[in-house]
């Protein structure tokens, strides 16, 4: 996770909840962290709305979405 955030604020329009957000998604698996370093080194002129792109085109993205009360507790 410390290479993802060092890739992360080195991205030329970071902002904090973009870094909040990546990292929350990141975190729930290690190929998350994985897929996005290789995304992110392979993609030099990468801007922050890329990497959200590329994450919401994942096909686990809505998994963790919250659907439910019940499901939006467990972000809690």
């Amino acid at each position: 996770m410390t290479e993802l955030m060092r890739l992360l604020v080195e991205i030329p329009d970071v902002y904090d909840d973009f870094i909040i957000g990546v990292t929350h998604y990141a975190s729930r698996k290690d190929e998350h962290i994985k897929l996005l370093k290789e995304y992110i080194r392979s993609n030099k002129d990468v801007m922050t709305s890329d990497v959200v792109k590329f994450i919401a085109l994942q096909p686990d993205f809505h998994d963790y979405s919250a659907r439910t009360k019940e499901h939006a507790n467990n972000f809690v």
